[in-house]
């Protein structure tokens, strides 16, 4: 099995997700990811799906998302041929003795500090999987306290656009 990044244009319209998980659930596949959020065309939404399935089975399940009436247009993201990231919020231990090199790891990812507590920090951080999970590994040892993580997002390379390509025609 391999993990496929597949982005879906649609028509923003009510239960239209439910349908599109609902074909994935049918066929026994686990979703890893799952990210929505309007594009800059009125109507329509993105949605990032990640999901790590043979090539044979991703394809019949794109065959059935294309037939979708609201589903406008399907397309694979290869991992070299399109920008990934992924963003987290991380509650993280952090009192008088430990702040200071959580805030060096901090530092180190680029990462940024949310919100500040006596007794703990929150972290924001934004990357790709390798990153977030190396500042998670990083943190780890002061004591991971809470953690909210975003779908992945994802988007092709260079100046071509899925909507530009659906609008034209």
């Amino acid at each position: 099995m391999t993990t496929h990044v597949l982005s879906l244009l649609v028509e923003d319209k009510p239960g239209l997700l439910t349908r599109v998980a609902g074909l994935f659930a049918r066929r026994g596949f686990n979703i890893e990811s799952l990210a929505v959020g309007v594009t800059e065309v009125p109507g329509l939404s993105r949605i990032t799906v990640v999901v790590d399935v043979d090539e044979l089975p991703l394809e019949q399940v794109t065959k059935q998302l294309n037939k979708l009436v609201n589903v406008i247009k399907i397309v694979e993201l290869d991992a070299a041929a399109s920008v990934q990231r992924e963003h987290m919020l991380i509650k993280v231990r952090a009192d008088n003795q430990t702040r200071s090199n959580v805030l060096e790891v901090v530092s180190l990812f680029r990462a940024s500090i949310v919100d500040y507590a006596t007794d703990a920090l929150v972290v924001e951080v934004t990357g790709d999987k390798a990153k977030v999970e190396a500042f998670l590994r990083a943190l780890e040892p002061f004591g991971i306290k809470e953690l909210a993580q975003s779908g992945l997002l994802a988007i092709g390379r260079g100046g071509k656009s899925i909507t530009e390509r659906v609008l034209r025609g």
